[in-house]
């Protein structure tokens, strides 16, 4: 434990860190900051606070910075969520609900302002879409030898699937449509398998070579759909910060966040539900340890469906990326679930 007034020195030391990335002194603490106290008073806890591992000197001057340890205590007890303004609030909406008809158009507005109101990168992912329902399909003549299969879900994700197939009269494809539509929607796409669509055959006798064909060309199409789609923004901002402007440690966040089966990963490893900050060795892959995230997830229809994260460095403004990663999730969550619509 650490008294009251180390834990303000603690506080002072972090936010001016923040401000101008570099080390800290005790006089620039005195100086800037009325707590009430002597330099030579903040000298000594200064130096009782890195002995108990909370600061750290990087090289042999006055300054201090904060360790892991240190970050953590600020971010658990002393970190407070910022308002975010009206204006702010009205630029989101009105971005996040302008003429969006599809989810991955979402999701780019959305990292996009992330990134934009943060200065850090930015992920979003959308919902799983074989976890979703089907509502909507519909198969349209594009040429002699191509069809294109439209599923449409509940959570607005689109995919279209280009298939091939020849000799085939719209009219046709429309009565296959609306047939495999009318027994399939509302059924998790992950549950729509060759022996329910088989089931509809007889429904459609009368096509019944065009379905023999187009079972198993849709049964891959929809084995091909399992994936996490992912949205990054704002990679470019990691080289405007103090930590990353060398850029041979830039690349190795730059190569992790291009290796979508890790990024996948880091999301997965967010609890639903739960704002969630991790700090350096504690996101769990060493690539990252000079960074922190500040993660959550949003809801489609009351249950956890995507991800948000800001990666950044370890000195990022926590009030403010907090207030600002809770304010789109929730919006998230409300477009998602149609309360916009």
């Amino acid at each position: 434990m650490i008294s009251d007034r180390q834990l303000k020195i603690l506080e002072a030391i972090i936010s001016d860190f923040i401000d101008t990335a570099q080390p800290v002194g005790s006089r620039t603490i005195s100086k800037k900051y009325p707590l009430g106290i002597s330099s030579a008073t903040i000298r000594n806890e200064m130096a009782d606070l890195e002995e108990l591992g909370y600061l750290q000197q990087p090289h042999t001057s006055a300054g201090r910075v904060p360790s892991d340890m240190g970050y953590r205590l600020y971010v658990d007890s002393l970190v407070r969520e910022n308002s975010i303004s009206s204006r702010d609030k009205e630029i989101i909406q009105s971005l996040l609900l302008h003429k969006i008809i599809e989810a991955g158009d979402l999701a780019k507005k959305a990292v996009k302002l992330l990134s934009d109101f943060t200065h850090l990168v930015a992920i979003v992912s959308i919902p799983k879409f074989n976890k979703c329902k089907l509502a909507n399909l519909k198969l349209i003549k594009v040429s002699d030898s191509k069809v294109l299969l439209i599923l449409v879900t509940d959570t607005g994700i689109v995919k279209n699937i280009q298939l091939a197939l020849s000799n085939s009269e719209q009219f046709i494809l429309d009565k296959i449509s609306d047939t495999l539509l009318d027994h399939l929607i509302g059924e998790t796409i992950e549950n729509i398998d060759v022996r329910s669509i088989l089931k509809i055959k007889e429904k459609i006798s009368s096509f019944g070579n065009v379905v023999d064909y187009l079972i198993p060309i849709m049964r891959d199409a929809l084995k091909s759909l399992n994936g996490t789609e992912l949205y990054i923004d704002g990679i470019s901002h990691l080289l405007e910060t103090n930590e990353f402007s060398d850029t041979e440690r830039a690349r190795h966040i730059f190569e992790y966040l291009k290796n979508h089966s890790d990024v996948e990963k880091l999301l997965e490893s967010i609890p639903e539900n739960k704002l969630t900050i991790k700090i350096g060795a504690e996101i769990g892959d060493v690539k990252l340890d000079d960074c922190s995230i500040v993660a959550s997830s949003y809801k489609v229809d009351g249950n956890s469906a995507g991800r948000i994260l800001i990666l950044g460095p370890k000195r990022m403004d926590y009030g403010a990326v907090v207030s600002t990663v809770n304010y789109i999730s929730n919006t998230l969550s409300d477009v998602f679930s149609g309360i916009y619509l």
